[in-house]
């Protein structure tokens, strides 16, 4: 069962919404560089102290995958019986199932940002590194072997390497946004992926 969150919680998760929210909304009125924190945290009504203890710097407001965490959980939560490829279809599933269309909206516009802003860019290629340590990590659970384990390794770069093949071309250059993205098609690739790659 999943446990309720309390209210501080909630109220921190409320907080940090808004922060983004009104982030996204000033990078998008008057442009990222243009953009100061102080300006971020007088539209979210919160103090720069405040922004700062939700995000380490501007950047991150649009940096931070909220949905990597998210994804983990749910392999986590697959019966153990699964296979790691399935259990990763299955996490992604329940993941984009999951999304409301105000939360599916923000993640357009965050992606967009991603793509359109080269300092974002370069940072966001850099992140896909972190991203393979936590598929490692939870991979090698279900198998019973280390994150460092070479078919562990091996395994997650698979996946991995699948999810950024479906990405359209030009997404990292500015010229393609989360909305050219086809969910259904990554997770068809990744049961090719699974049954072995059979080209014939």
């Amino acid at each position: 069962m999943t446990a309720t969150p309390s209210l501080r919680e909630r109220k921190k998760a409320k907080t940090r919404a808004a922060i983004r929210e009104h982030a996204i909304r000033l990078f998008e009125e008057q442009g990222f560089a243009s953009t100061t924190v102080d300006q971020i945290a007088e539209a979210a009504e919160v103090s720069p102290s405040t922004f700062f203890r939700y995000f380490p710097a501007k950047e991150d407001v649009i940096l931070t995958d909220d949905y990597d965490p998210m994804l983990v959980a749910a392999v986590r939560a697959q019966p153990p019986e699964v296979p790691p490829i399935e259990a990763v279809r299955r996490g992604m599933r329940e993941v984009f199932a999951g999304l409301t269309a105000e939360a599916l909206e923000s993640e357009r516009r965050r992606q967009r940002l991603l793509s359109e802003v080269p300092e974002l860019r370069a940072r966001a290629m850099s992140q896909i590194a972190e991203a393979l340590e936590l598929l490692a990590d939870v991979v090698g659970e279900r198998c019973g072997l280390p994150a460092d384990d070479l078919r562990v390794r091996t395994m997650s770069g698979a996946i991995a390497g699948v999810v950024l093949a479906m990405v359209p071309p030009g997404r990292m250059a500015g010229q393609a946004t989360i909305d050219d993205v086809d969910f259904d098609r990554m997770i068809d690739a990744l049961d090719l992926l699974q049954r072995g790659l059979p080209i014939s």
